[in-house]
């Protein structure tokens, strides 16, 4: 689907909350602890060496962004991708950091072989 050009105010609002949900470090790794498959919030928070109130509060939010679903299971809460198109996302910006990081290190380069000449 192509979004139209200019953007209509409304889309811009919820297109900004998505980048709000996704703005904060806790929420993208939890994102990615879930890739591989479902797993539990005890699971989560071993795995991400925090607390299960700090994960259940992060995956309230990128539940209710329609990211993630949770069901429960007997005295556990199961989570799960509910939209995978999350990490072609995250693969996009991945991939402009790193030729940032790429760009900046050539820099480093050509102005430390320059010093030394």
């Amino acid at each position: 689907m192509a979004v139209p050009h200019p953007i209509p105010e409304p889309l811009a609002q919820v297109i900004a909350e998505r980048f709000r949900v996704l703005s904060e470090p806790m929420r993208l790794r939890l994102l990615d602890s879930l890739r591989d498959g479902e797993s539990t919030v005890g699971e989560l928070a071993a795995r991400l060496e925090t607390s299960q109130q700090n994960v259940s509060k992060h995956l309230g939010v990128l539940a209710s962004a329609g990211l993630v679903e949770r069901r429960k299971e007997g005295t556990a809460v199961r989570c799960r991708i509910a939209d995978a198109s999350v990490f072609a996302l995250c693969d996009l910006v991945c991939g402009g950091v790193s030729r940032q990081i790429a760009e900046l290190q050539h820099l480093i380069d050509g102005t430390a072989s320059e010093a030394s000449r």
